[in-house]
Order: structure tokens, then C-alpha cells, then sequence
């Protein structure tokens, strides 16, 4: 302790914790009443049974996992969202990436550019979902250019093959501007001086994205796709609006599937135990970018 300092008491460290305290409450009431609690009751409403049109609500216990793993509907309701999910991902990575490495390198227009690639990711998915309904329906103006070419227009929207690419290709769309920005935002963080040194090596290129992009970009690539494939887990709206889960069931998402279960069957228990899976899944994925962060962090 250096001369002229008073050492700190007990009692000042007992100050500043209450103050932390106080000033933390208002924040973790809010995270206690709408984020933890509600969690709390959906992992215990996975075990009961019971809705509206019930009286009470009845514990059952593993009962609603064990019919999810029974239910066929559940199977291929998580078949149609693990292959919309890696469907998504992958390109709404790479293309915002290729984007991203020719904006930075550009001059001209690159904010009007980088704004406008920005623009469908603060665009109501509501609006769009009735956009691309009316662009891909069965006399929509994708089937009338079709035939203007001389081709037979496709039933986009009622089968069972085209349904989800056009699922998949909004979503692509939305998440590409975000990606974007934060891919643009990590490729600021490498040094120009490494460049600039393979440069002189004479790397062409492909070889200097391949070796100090990429490696360069490694935390940034984590943290998008850990994101885009929450979003993709979480997608309702274009179900919802553009198909309704058909044909056939063909392009139902477990997001959508838990609505149906929990507000148009009143199984809540249910819905609970589909619901808890969903947040168990997210959960994993938040613990791989937690600590994929951590470890780089500390090289």
C-alpha cells in the first residue's frame, strides 16, 4: 500500500455491494419475471397436462417427452427443421462473406451498397411473407415471366419439393444483410499490415483470403452462424404466412409446430415438452459460442 492511502474496511466493501445491488435490482426483476420464470414454467408445464377447456392441470411426468418421441409428426417436423436450418446457414455465410470482402476492398458506393444489402434485416418479416406469397403463387409474376420464356410455371407454394427452397430462400435473404455488416465489422479487426506482407511474399489473392481472411475472421464466422441458426430455429413468420405448414406437412418448422400444438389443439403440456427441446438446442449452441469465444480469447 503506497503512503497516503487509507486501506478499504469491511465496511466499504459492505457499502459497495449493497449499492450494486440496488442498482442491479431493477434489471434483475425484469430478467427474473419475463425471462427466468417463464422458462421455469414451461420446463414444469412439460410435465403436466391440462388447457383451457380443462379444469386444472395434472402432473404426468415424462409422459409428453415420450410422445413426442412416439409421434411421427414430431419426426418429421424436426427432419424439415434441421434441413431448413443447415440449408440456411450455410449460404447465408458464405455469400454475405464474398460480399463483404469485395465491399471492403471497394470505393465507390460501398455505404450506399452496404445499406441497401442491410435493408431486408429491419424489414418487417410479415410485410415480406405477404411479398413473396403473391411473387411465387400460382399465377404470380415468377409463373407469368416463366412463361413468358416459354417454360411451364411451377406450383411453387403447393408442393411438396418447391415449398421449403422458397422457405429457405427468404430466410437466406433476410439474414444476408446482418451477416453483412458483421462480417464488414470483423474484417476491420485484421491488421492491413499482414496484407500487405503477403503481398510482398507474392500471395495472389485466393491465397491471402484463404490464410488471413478466413483465420482472421475465425470468432466472427462462429458468432454468425451460431446466430443465423438460432434465427432459423425460431422461424415462424414465412411458415405462418406463406405456407401455413403444407403441403402435406412438408414445410412445418418445430416453431410453428408448437403454435399449432399449444393454440389450435390446446395441448399445452405438450407444446411445453416440444418447446423445452427447442430451448435445449438453443442452449447448446449458445454454450459452443461461449466457450469456442473463450478459448480464442485466450490464445
Amino acid at each position: 500500500m503506497s503512503p497516503g492511502k487509507t486501506p478499504r474496511t469491511l465496511i466499504d466493501f459492505d457499502n459497495d455491494a449493497v449499492a450494486a445491488w440496488i442498482f442491479l435490482a431493477p434489471a434483475l426483476l425484469l430478467l427474473g419475471v419475463f425471462v427466468l420464470y417463464p422458462i421455469a414454467y414451461l420446463f414444469y408445464l412439460s410435465f403436466t397436462t391440462g388447457s383451457f377447456t380443462r379444469v386444472g392441470v395434472h402432473w404426468i411426468g415424462l409422459k409428453n417427452y415420450w410422445r413426442l418421441l412416439l409421434n411421427p409428426d414430431f419426426w418429421q417436423v424436426l427432419g424439415n427443421t434441421i434441413y431448413f436450418t443447415l440449408a440456411t446457414v450455410m449460404p447465408s455465410l458464405v455469400l454475405p462473406l464474398g460480399l463483404a470482402v469485395m465491399l471492403d476492398r471497394a470505393i465507390a458506393f460501398r455505404d450506399l451498397l452496404r445499406a441497401a444489402y442491410f435493408l431486408p434485416s429491419i424489414t418487417s418479416l410479415v410485410a415480406v411473407g405477404l411479398g413473396w406469397r403473391w411473387l411465387f403463387q400460382t399465377e404470380g409474376p415468377l409463373n407469368q415471366w416463366l412463361e413468358a420464356v416459354g417454360m411451364e410455371p411451377i406450383p411453387w407454394l403447393s408442393s411438396t419439393v418447391w415449398a421449403m427452397p422458397v422457405l429457405i430462400l427468404l430466410s437466406i435473404w433476410k439474414q444476408l444483410g446482418f451477416n453483412l455488416v458483421v462480417f464488414l465489422a470483423g474484417l476491420q479487426t485484421i491488421p492491413l499490415s499482414r496484407y500487405e506482407a503477403a503481398a510482398l511474399d507474392g500471395a495472389n489473392p485466393w491465397q491471402q483470403f484463404w490464410y488471413i481472411t478466413l483465420p482472421g475472421l475465425r470468432p466472427t464466422l462462429l458468432f454468425a452462424a451460431v446466430t443465423t441458426a438460432i434465427f432459423t430455429l425460431r422461424s415462424f413468420e414465412q411458415v405462418y404466412i406463406i405456407t401455413g405448414g403444407g403441403p402435406l406437412n412438408t414445410t412445418n418448422l418445430l416453431v410453428y409446430y408448437i403454435y399449432e400444438q399449444a393454440f389450435a389443439q390446446f395441448d399445452f403440456g405438450y407444446a411445453a415438452a416440444a418447446a423445452t427441446l427447442l430451448l435445449a438446442a438453443t442452449l447448446v449452441l449458445v454454450y459452443i459460442q461461449l466457450r469456442a469465444t473463450q478459448e480464442e480469447s485466450e490464445r
